[in-house]
């Protein structure tokens, strides 16, 4: 149900802006916490502190959903007729083909069900909330706006809120902003606009690495942020391109059958035929119209498709997006965890002159090795490179903790009769107690020429994309064995340690694949603009033009969408602001997918057509995905594409042909039926026409596809389409008109004749045809057609003769032809093949060629096709 409105104030868009004491007025909160029985009260108006669906759709509702598919609505119309005539064969596999692509539809949205459940379980279980002047631990559903909450390290943040009180408190806040570092907490208010640079901000999910505080509860349950992207997940799915294709293509079988159903009415009626049956004639022939495989086809060449990117180690959970994959125009992708490793590393430890320093690692590392408070990820960093030697020869002394006011951290450590200070911290900390500069192995003074050359040398790393830490020194009295604050001045600047979160190994070459096969990449990152920049130029992206989440915030939907063309670097963005990205390029007409794995990801994820996970994301992201990469090898991405193309492909082939052949056949019987004294064909001979021609599409799904259509993003045209159905049938229905001349006028053939040599013109000619319009190449130049379909057309085929010409010929209604009789029909099959090659050179869209990604299609054809096909 909906959130009830509050009487402890609206909902502060960025309250971290607001001054403590007023915030404290306005939820009517006193430091010392909520009495419980106002906390109660609370509770009851306001609801639990919960991101929980306010509702899910009943099973009805999901079918209803589903039923308005155009297609799948002529489906059914298609089996009702097909019913209440007699044809239960037809009426048996129609219901059947529905049933099951529903029932898979209706199973695969149950995963936004479970995302929720994933992002509820996430956020901790119980928190220390302070009631009635004293601290209790309650669950965090019972958290209020006005509770406080006392944090401690390791803790999880159980709602938006801000600091009272913040002793050396740093979160972890990566999943929610993309910022690998961790995060400083103060308690003054801040005037940024962007949640990710609230330094006094604490919100639901995040984690305390570092330090204790005291938080303010501003926002609970489903008006966190957290919440937001929950809704955001239960949201009703925005359609894939699969569905959004085969809405379309519905739509255009709907108006072809309109238009057949009405010809063969009006034609009827001015032969004065009988209006009744005339109107159930033109609806069978309008049932036959309808691919009614189309929906079994589709689900066993997605399925394929899914089992061979599971040898790849990747997991499809929705079928469509294989498809979506193949569609693909427009990759975003995440920077933290997936074009980087999300894990910090040193990079660089360097003197004040920018030259390599093994004295700055030791002097780094030994402060790190030294101090006993939590250490951070960046002191997990200089921990995990190789001890420089001479370390050992350092003994521990004293400690001075890190805080944020001084922001640095120092020891005093001895080495023989010597004691020193080691001082690690922010690099303008040091530089602001330090008063010389250390210059090959010499102290000098630290004049403004230095101080200069020193920024200089900061701004060049942080254009890099690297954090800086200063490292200073000081010697001390041979005595001393304790330190203060006061010890803390009169440095010797030694020089920085850099450090870095590193691009994947693969990600560069994975970009390099993905732009040749015809995507564009766009990063979109809660980091800052040049780290964001130095990323994708180590990974081969452009980075001429960078938007900010500040700038897009100033942007209406349309001003975005009209900027999206011209910008593939988005820094400093927000989860909403991803996802207004991925609705500009949607609205833009692109296919889009987005990549990433934390729970900023997660709202972007759901709303392109096809979410990616990888590896190591978190629960939310990974249950918002539609696909995840089990392995961190990003290039399966490259070959994941070209299976997209290749599924969609073989989808395209059973459309062809099935929307041509039907077209042709019943444009053909519609005009047969006008001119015949008789049935061109009996109900069971048509029903064994459409059974044997729907079997030997079976192999379509395992069939090989030409190198161009992998090359470029493929997509539904259903203007190409039609064009081909109409080009084609036309063609057919040509060649079926001088299969009744002949049967007529030369062999003066008569119903079970004519039925029989109709029949087989008919199904030899739309089987054949499959090996020529499954290739825009000649037949000689195209590849090899699988074993599976060419078993499975020839076998079609001779199943035909066989039962219209063998010993059960009479069941059926066939009858015997003279030996001239069948040498005409297969010269007509000659003739129609020779045309529809010709055709379907004016049929097919044009294919702009360019030279093919070899590297990716070398996994395809012919020899690489193992690592897809197993």
């Amino acid at each position: 149900m909906p959130l009830k409105p509050s009487t402890y104030g609206p909902a502060v868009e960025a309250f971290w802006r607001e001054p403590t004491s007023s915030l404290l007025r306005t939820l009517d909160a006193p430091r010392r916490g909520l009495r419980q029985q106002e906390a109660e009260r609370r509770l009851a108006q306001i609801g639990p502190n919960l991101a929980e669906p306010s509702q899910t759709r009943s099973m009805l509702q999901k079918v209803v959903h589903r039923l308005i598919n155009p297609l799948i609505a002529i489906l059914i119309v298609a089996a009702a007729v097909s019913g209440f005539s007699g044809d239960l064969g037809s009426f048996a596999i129609i219901v059947l083909v529905v049933g099951l692509s529903l029932t898979l539809d209706i199973v695969q949205e149950h995963r936004a069900e479970v995302a929720v459940d994933a992002l509820r379980r996430s956020v901790a279980i119980q928190a220390d909330v302070i009631r009635d002047g004293a601290i209790v631990a309650l669950r965090v559903s019972e958290l209020v706006p006005g509770d406080v909450v006392q944090l401690r390290t390791g803790d999880l943040v159980p709602a938006d809120g801000v600091a009272l009180e913040a002793r050396d408190l740093r979160l972890n806040e990566a999943l929610m902003t993309g910022e690998p570092f961790p995060a400083a907490k103060t308690t003054e208010p801040c005037i940024t606009s962007l949640p990710a640079e609230a330094s006094n901000a604490l919100f639901a999910g995040t984690s305390v690495v570092g330090g204790s505080g005291t938080m303010l509860v501003v926002e609970t349950g489903r008006r966190t942020r957290f919440g937001m992207i929950s809704a955001a997940l239960l949201a009703n799915d925005p359609p894939s391109a699969l569905e959004q294709g085969v809405q379309k293509l519905g739509m255009l079988i709907l108006r072809l059958t309109i238009f057949l159903t009405l010809f063969v009415l009006l034609a009827h009626l001015v032969a004065h035929r009988a209006a009744m049956e005339s109107f159930l004639f033109a609806v069978a022939l309008a049932v036959g119209l309808t691919p009614e495989l189309l929906p079994m086809v589709m689900t066993v060449t997605l399925a394929r498709g899914a089992q061979r990117m599971a040898k790849r180690q990747v997991i499809v959970k929705r079928l469509s997006a294989i498809h979506d994959l193949g569609a693909m125009d427009t990759l975003c992708v995440d920077k933290t965890g997936t074009l980087t490793e999300a894990k910090i590393t040193l990079a660089a430890h360097i003197d004040p002159a920018g030259r390599c320093s093994e004295r700055v690692l030791q002097l780094a590392r030994l402060n790190s090795a030294f101090q006993t408070g939590i250490r951070s990820p960046l002191d997990e960093a200089l921990l995990a490179v190789d001890i420089p030697s001479g370390s050992s020869a350092w003994t521990r002394l004293a400690e001075i903790p890190f805080d944020f006011e001084r922001r640095c951290l120092s020891v005093l450590a001895a080495r023989g009769n010597g004691r020193f200070l080691i001082v690690k911290g922010a690099p303008e900390a040091v530089m602001a107690r330090a008063v010389a500069v250390e210059v090959d192995g010499l102290a000098r003074p630290l004049d403004d020429s230095h101080r200069a050359e020193l920024v200089r040398l900061q701004d060049d790393h942080a254009r890099q994309g690297f954090r800086l830490l200063g490292v200073g020194i000081r010697t001390m009295a041979p005595n001393q064995a304790d330190v203060t604050t006061e010890d803390e001045g009169v440095l010797t600047l030694v020089g920085f340690c850099a450090f870095a979160d590193p691009p994947k190994r693969d990600a560069a070459e994975a970009v390099r694949e993905l732009m040749a096969l015809g995507v564009r990449i766009k990063v979109l990152s809660g980091d800052h603009a040049a780290v964001v920049a130095h990323v994708a130029d180590a990974v081969g992206l452009p980075s001429r033009r960078i938007l900010t989440g500040n700038e897009i915030a100033d942007l209406s939907d349309r001003a975005l969408a009209a900027q999206i063309e011209d910008v593939d670097l988005f820094a400093r963005v927000d989860p909403e602001q991803k996802r207004r990205i991925i609705r500009a390029l949607r609205q833009r007409g692109h296919v889009v997918g987005f990549m990433g794995d934390g729970i900023n990801d997660a709202p972007a994820i759901h709303t392109a057509h096809v979410g990616i996970s990888v590896a190591g994301a978190t629960e939310v992201a990974r249950a918002a995905a539609d696909m995840i990469l089990l392995a961190p090898d990003l290039s399966v991405l490259g070959a994941g594409v070209i299976e997209g193309r290749r599924t969609f492909a073989n989808i395209l082939k059973y459309v062809r042909m099935g929307t041509s052949s039907n077209f042709g056949n019943m444009l053909s019987m519609a005009l047969a039926s006008i001119i015949l004294p008789f049935l061109p064909l009996l109900p069971l001979q048509i029903l064994l026409n459409n059974l044997l021609y729907d079997l030997s599409e079976i192999g379509i799904p395992f069939d090989e596809i030409d190198e161009e259509d992998a090359e470029r993003p493929q997509s539904w045209n259903i203007a190409g389409i039609l064009r081909f159905t109409v080009v084609m049938g036309s063609i057919s229905s040509l060649f079926d008109a001088a299969t009744f001349i002949i049967l007529l006028k030369v062999f003066n053939a008569d119903a079970a004749a004519f039925q029989t040599g109709w029949f087989l013109e008919s199904i030899a000619s739309q089987i054949l045809v499959i090996f020529l319009i499954r290739s825009r190449r000649l037949p000689w130049w195209s590849n090899r057609p699988h074993r599976v379909l060419v078993l499975g057309s020839l076998g079609a085929l001779a199943a035909a003769a066989f039962l219209a010409l063998g010993p059960v010929r009479s069941l059926f209604g066939f009858a015997g032809l003279p030996p001239v009789l069948l040498g005409a029909i297969i010269l007509i099959t000659l003739g129609y093949l020779a045309a529809a090659e010709a055709g379907k050179h004016f049929a097919l869209p044009a294919v702009a060629r360019r030279e093919p990604n070899r590297a990716a299609l070398g996994r395809q054809h012919p020899a690489g096709d193992a690592a897809l096909n197993g």
